[in-house]
C-alpha cells in the first residue's frame, strides 16, 4: 500500500519527539527491572510474558551500554511499527483520508505516546503485534474489490498468520489473549465470516497461537503457574463496587488520553455500537413482515453495498476494542485499574474515532483543523514541560533551573522517583571508598524490588549482581536460589523512599539474624538543580548468615 506524504511526516516527527524523549527522561521503577530481564534470559518471567526482555535489551546488547536511550530504543522503534500498522490498517478499512487522520491522533494522544512509544513496558511488543494482527485480520476479512472473496467470503492462510500474531501479542503481554477473544467475538457476530471459525486455517491459526506461548506455558509449568496465578489474583475483587472508584477510573483515563480525544472516543464507540444495532433491528423487523423468499431478494443486494461493509468494519473495530477498555473500566469500580490495562482498547477504538473525524472534515474542515491542532498545541507544551521538569526540575522549589522559583517541593515530587541512573553509577565509580567496597563485596542486595531495577542498572555494568530481600521478590525469586548468598558478603543499597518499614520500627531490623552486623559506610544523594532529590544509603555487612525465606520461587 502506498504511504501518503502527510503520513510519513507524521510518522517521522513523532519518531524523532520520542527518540528526544527517551533520552532525556529519567529512568522508572518498571523499566529498570524490566532491565533485570536482560540479564536473567528465561522462557518468560514471575510478572510478565518474555519479549519485554528483548525490547529493553536491544540496545543495550547492540551497543554495549547501559543507559535510558539504549533501554528504550527497542521500544522507540516499535512503536513507529505500531502506528505505521495502524495507518495501513485504517487505510484499508476505511480509506486514505480517515487513515491519515488516525495516525495523527495515534500520534498525539498522551498516554499513547508515552506507554506504547517512549518508556520501555510490555505494551511496547504487545501493541506492535497487535497493530500487525489488526493489518493482517482487516485484509483476511474485507478484501479489496477484486479479490474473488469480496462477493462471499472464504477463509485463507491469512488466518493462521493472525493466530500466530495473536501469540506474539500475548508474548508481550497478556493482554494478547484479549485480542484473540476480540476476534473470535467478530466471528461469531458477524454472519458471513463465521465459517472462519469451522476453516482449516483456523486449526493451523490454533497451532501456531499455541507454538508462539509455549515459551510461557512451559514456565509456568515448572514453576506452578506462577505467573497466571500472581496475573489472575490481581483483577479478583476484594471489596464491594464503588460507584466512586468508577468515577475515577472514568476521569484518569480521560486524563491520560486527554479530554478532547477521550470523550470522542468514547461518544464514536458508543455510536458505531448504537448504529450497528439498530441496523440489525431493522433486518430483524424486515424477516418479521416478509416470507422467506422476498427476504432473500431484499437482502442479498443489501450485503453488496457499502454501507453494509462499512458497518461490518466498524463490528471489527468494536469486537476488538469495547470489551477491554469497557470491561476493565467497570472493573475499576471493584479494584484500582493501572492505566496500561484498558489502554490497548482505547486505542483500537481510536480507528473509530478517525474515520468519524475523517466524514466530518468533508463538511467541517476549519472544526476537525482547530480541534486537533488545538489539542495537539496544548499537548506537546504540556509533555515538553513535563519532560523538562523531571530531566531539570524547572518546577521544583530552590531548584538551579526552576522557573519563577518553583512551586514544587523536591519530597514531595513523585517525578523524583524517576532515577538519574548514570549520575547513580557514576557514584560507585567515583568515589574511592564505594568502588573499594563493591570491589569487596560478592553481591549486592537490595529491600525492595521497586528499587531493585534502578540499584541493578546502576551496578551491573561495573560486574556485581544484584537481588531483593523481601517478602514481594517478583523475578528474583526465580534467578537465584536462597543459600547461593550464604556465606558471602555483600553491599546493602536502598533508597530512603523505601527504607522504612512499617512492621520493623528500625529498618534494619528486617535483615537481623541474616547478618551478623550491618554498617552504613555512605549516602548517595542524586542531584536534579543542584539539590538532593533522592538518597540511596549504602551499608557494608558482614557475611551472610542462613537464607532469607522466600514465600515463593526458588
Amino acid at each position: 500500500m502506498k504511504i501518503e506524504k502527510w503520513a510519513i511526516a507524521i510518522l517521522l516527527w513523532g519518531g524523532l519527539f520520542r527518540l528526544l524523549c527517551a533520552n532525556y527522561l529519567n529512568l522508572g521503577f518498571d523499566e529498570t527491572y524490566y532491565y533485570l530481564y536482560t540479564q536473567n534470559l528465561h522462557l518468560s518471567y514471575f510478572d510478565h510474558p518474555p519479549l519485554v526482555a528483548f525490547t529493553a535489551g536491544i540496545g543495550i546488547w547492540l551497543t554495549g551500554i547501559a543507559n535510558p536511550f539504549t533501554l528504550r530504543i527497542g521500544g522507540v522503534l516499535l512503536y513507529t511499527g505500531t502506528l505505521l500498522f495502524s495507518y495501513l490498517t485504517s487505510k484499508k478499512l476505511f480509506g486514505d483520508r480517515a487513515a491519515t487522520m488516525t495516525l495523527a491522533i495515534l500520534t498525539t494522544i498522551p498516554i499513547f505516546q508515552i506507554a506504547f512509544g517512549i518508556l520501555t513496558l510490555p505494551d511496547n511488543a504487545l501493541m506492535f503485534f497487535w497493530a500487525a494482527c489488526l493489518y493482517v485480520a482487516a485484509i483476511e476479512f474485507f478484501p479489496s474489490a477484486n479479490s474473488p472473496n469480496s462477493i462471499s467470503y472464504q477463509p485463507t492462510y491469512r488466518l493462521a498468520i493472525v493466530g500466530l500474531l495473536v501469540g506474539l501479542a500475548f508474548l508481550g503481554k497478556y493482554h494478547g489473549a484479549l485480542l484473540g477473544g476480540g476476534l473470535v467475538l467478530f466471528c461469531l457476530v458477524s454472519p458471513q465470516h463465521r465459517r472462519a471459525l469451522f476453516s482449516q486455517w483456523t486449526l493451523a491459526a490454533i497451532a501456531l497461537f499455541l507454538a508462539a506461548i509455549a515459551p510461557v506455558v512451559f514456565w509456568n509449568a515448572q514453576h506452578e503457574w506462577a505467573s497466571f496465578r500472581f496475573q489472575g489474583n490481581r483483577a479478583i475483587p476484594t471489596t464491594g463496587y464503588s460507584l466512586e472508584r468508577l468515577l475515577v477510573t472514568v476521569l484518569v483515563a480521560l486524563g491520560y488520553l486527554f479530554p478532547t480525544f477521550g470523550i470522542p472516543i468514547w461518544w464514536t464507540s458508543f455510536k458505531s455500537l448504537a448504529e450497528i444495532m439498530n441496523k440489525r433491528t431493522s433486518k430483524s423487523q424486515v424477516a418479521d413482515s416478509t416470507d422467506i423468499s422476498e427476504l432473500k431478494s431484499e437482502l442479498k443486494p443489501e450485503l453488496k453495498t457499502a454501507e453494509a461493509t462499512l458497518f461490518n468494519k466498524r463490528l471489527f473495530i468494536l469486537c476488538v476494542s469495547m470489551p477491554i477498555f469497557f470491561g476493565f473500566t467497570f472493573l475499576g469500580g471493584f479494584i484500582q485499574i493501572l492505566p496500561s490495562w484498558h489502554m490497548p482498547g482505547f486505542f483500537g477504538a481510536t480507528f473509530l474515532l478517525g474515520e468519524r473525524a475523517a466524514l466530518v472534515q468533508l463538511k467541517r474542515p476549519k472544526f476537525i483543523r482547530n480541534w486537533l491542532w488545538g489539542s495537539g498545541l496544548v499537548i506537546l507544551p504540556l509533555l515538553l514541560i513535563g519532560l523538562l521538569h523531571v530531566h531539570l526540575g524547572i518546577a521544583q522549589k530552590g531548584g538551579d533551573a526552576a522557573i519563577a522559583g518553583g512551586f514544587w517541593e523536591a519530597k514531595d515530587d513523585p517525578s523524583t522517583q524517576m532515577v538519574d541512573i548514570v549520575q547513580l553509577r557514576q557514584a560507585f565509580v567515583e568515589n574511592p571508598q564505594l568502588k573499594a567496597e563493591l570491589q569487596k563485596a560478592d553481591f549486592v542486595f537490595v529491600n525492595n524490588f521497586f528499587v531493585a531495577g534502578q540499584v541493578g542498572m546502576a551496578i551491573e555494568p561495573l560486574g556485581k549482581k544484584v537481588t531483593c530481600f523481601d517478602e514481594d521478590l517478583r523475578g528474583f525469586a526465580y534467578w537465584s536460589k536462597p543459600q547461593d548468598f550464604v556465606g558471602k558478603q555483600a553491599l546493602y543499597v536502598t533508597s530512603e523512599l523505601f527504607l522504612k518499614d512499617d512492621r520493623f520500627p528500625n529498618p534494619l531490623d528486617k535483615y537481623k539474624g541474616y547478618f551478623d552486623s550491618i554498617t552504613k559506610i555512605a549516602d548517595i544523594p542524586i542531584q536534579r538543580g543542584g539539590q538532593a532529590v533522592q538518597i540511596f544509603p549504602v551499608y557494608r555487612t558482614s557475611p551472610m548468615l542462613r537464607p532469607y525465606p522466600r514465600p515463593y520461587g526458588n
